[in-house]
């Protein structure tokens, strides 16, 4: 069976980050995103194989000037049967290109109209430049996350990928099924702000209740606790627990040895530092395997602290399948999973402009067209 998504039809303007994340779950759904590519090399063409850029994945691409009038009607044209179309540009740009909300939405009313933005559309950062690190520092994020001398960036997952182009999928899936509803499009305003914000909800909700400190490691979840955290082991890797509940706890205690001992209370905050240590000593004295063999499995909340490289061999990703192999090498499986439409990943990403000629005849373009818009530099050839 194809995808949940099947029969949508997206027109996605190509942007790095978020935006493509978006795009590629909506692919990778069941989703024909068309991808709007620059017809020539761009400082975004980072790879010298597309094929490693693994959120460009499960989707064609076609390559269009939108510096020229006549590669912005070829975009209209386009969008004029399409379900949906996502932007990745500062506000004001796709305006300014002739491809803002009000034109999309006047050619094809049921269009839903998403905007990837690091700011959101208005307010009086919208129009600065920023990346992620930016995004979730304004949020509290960045704050509370780190060492208690410095903040540390957690990568680019929480403001690009978690706030950002998760955020921007299910904005763009809830347009799509009020859309079918009320025969309408809109625009989803998705702003990495936003969702980088509301990924700290519970974070926030504990604030409130005085039981968080802005404190960096000195929370339950942040470090500071000892029953909740990275330890390293005898061969220099790591392992962490996450023993909250008292049953948990009380497992660990046994499997580490220190059950039966006169200990602090699990909840004694003034003890975590002196817990820490001992804990910390205990896992010294084995491997990260040795640990594996006690602990993996029970109810301790564990597991090993894999490399990227490593994670793909677990044992437990092989049994669900959570990686597959694109183009040669290991990626993240499409996520997440249905039992009767089922997602995959479709393909890896597409050479620039490497589905032209196709995606226009299938938009009715004649071949004589095709021809005339390449000869203008309207349209590209395949990179």
């Amino acid at each position: 069976m194809a995808g949940p998504l099947s029969g949508l039809t997206i027109v996605e303007l190509a942007g790095i980050g978020p935006a493509p994340m978006c795009s590629m779950m909506l692919g990778d759904m069941g989703a024909d995103v068309i991808r709007v590519d620059r017809t020539k090399a761009h400082v975004m063409d980072r790879l010298a194989d597309p094929k490693f850029a693994v959120h460009n994945r499960s989707r064609r691409s076609v390559s269009i000037d939108l510096q020229k009038k006549e590669g912005v009607e070829v975009v209209l044209r386009l969008i004029d049967k399409a379900d949906g179309m996502t932007e990745p540009f500062r506000p004001g740009v796709a305006e300014r290109l002739g491809l803002g909300p009000d034109i999309c939405l006047a050619r094809n009313p049921k269009l839903v109209y998403g905007r990837m933005t690091g700011w959101g559309q208005e307010g009086p950062l919208a129009k600065a430049a920023g990346h992620d690190i930016n995004y979730i520092a304004l949020t509290g994020a960045l704050h509370a996350i780190g060492s208690k001398d410095k903040p540390m960036p957690p990568l680019n997952l929480v403001g690009d990928f978690g706030g950002g182009g998760m955020l921007l999928a299910f904005g763009m899936v809830c347009g799509l099924l009020e859309a079918q509803r009320s025969g309408k499009g809109q625009v989803v305003d998705a702003a990495m702000v936003d969702g980088a914000a509301l990924l700290l909800g519970g974070i926030y909700g504990m604030a409130g209740a005085g039981l968080w400190s802005d404190e960096r490691e000195s929370n339950m979840l942040d470090g500071g606790a000892h029953f909740y955290g990275t330890y390293e082991t005898k061969d220099g890797k790591h392992v962490c627990i996450g023993s909250i509940e008292p049953q948990f706890y009380d497992l660990l205690l046994d499997k580490t040895g220190l059950k039966g001992e006169t200990l602090p209370a699990q909840m004694d905050r003034k003890a975590w530092t002196q817990l820490k240590t001992k804990l910390a000593g205990i896992f010294k004295t084995k491997t990260r395997d040795e640990w594996c063999a006690i602990m993996e499995g029970t109810d301790i909340c564990f597991a090993p602290v894999l490399s990227m490289k490593e994670a793909p061999d677990h044992a437990h990703a092989k049994a669900r399948n959570a990686y597959v192999d694109v183009a040669g090498f290991a990626q993240p499986a499409a996520a997440p999973r249905f039992s009767r439409t089922k997602e995959s990943v479709k393909g890896p990403a597409a050479r620039r402009g490497q589905h032209t000629d196709e995606i226009l005849g299938e938009r009715g373009f004649s071949t004589k067209e095709i021809g005339e818009l390449k000869a203008a530099g309207v349209v590209g050839p395949q990179a």
